[in-house]
């Protein structure tokens, strides 16, 4: 039988269009945090900025940039880098803000932030992982999650709702029947 315009055995499957993939398989964005691979969920990536100007909050914690201004909402900017515990990264042409959105489990509304990273670099599914390890669950490092091996480097998974303290997390979530 023909499939697709192209003749194929009964009992061999057909080949998949490029591109296609599995329904359920993980699309993980990649970028670069002192120089090493990291990864977050291609669902949870509203969109990637080029590296916007912040304004300073007083009294908050070194790895908050600031605030910035996101389609007319005003967005906490969180330095990756300085969240991992890494030195603080130089400013490059490469540095690029991700927009984000998640859930808070302990307040309803979804939470908008940007992640200051370098070198945004593409979209890779889990599925082609060649070696995963499950999260460490290391002492204050509570958003590391599992590490995959993908094309020959080791990436780093980060769960963006755990990035934060819940306490400051929560005060993040739009309130109830506000759209943003």
């Amino acid at each position: 039988p023909l499939v697709g315009g192209v003749a194929s055995h009964p009992l061999t499957p057909p080949t998949p269009a490029p591109g296609w993939r599995p329904p359920g398989t993980m699309l993980l964005l990649t970028f670069s945090i002192a120089g090493q691979p990291y990864a977050i969920e291609s669902r949870r990536v509203i969109e990637v900025l080029p590296l916007v100007p912040a304004r300073p909050v007083p009294q908050a914690p070194d790895y908050l940039l600031g605030i910035f201004t996101y389609r007319g909402r005003l967005l906490p900017l969180v330095d990756l880098a300085r969240r991992l515990g890494l030195p603080p990264p130089a400013a490059k042409l490469s540095t690029r803000v991700i927009v984000v959105e998640f859930e808070h489990a302990d307040r309803p509304g979804p939470v908008r932030l940007g992640l200051g990273a370098e070198r945004v670099v593409e979209l890779r599914s889990a599925a082609a992982a060649e070696a995963t390890l499950p999260p460490l669950r290391l002492p204050g490092s509570e958003y590391l999650d599992r590490t995959l091996r993908l094309g020959g480097e080791t990436v780093q998974l980060i769960d963006i709702g755990r990035l934060l303290p819940a306490e400051f997390t929560a005060g993040l979530a739009a309130p109830t029947g506000v759209t943003p």
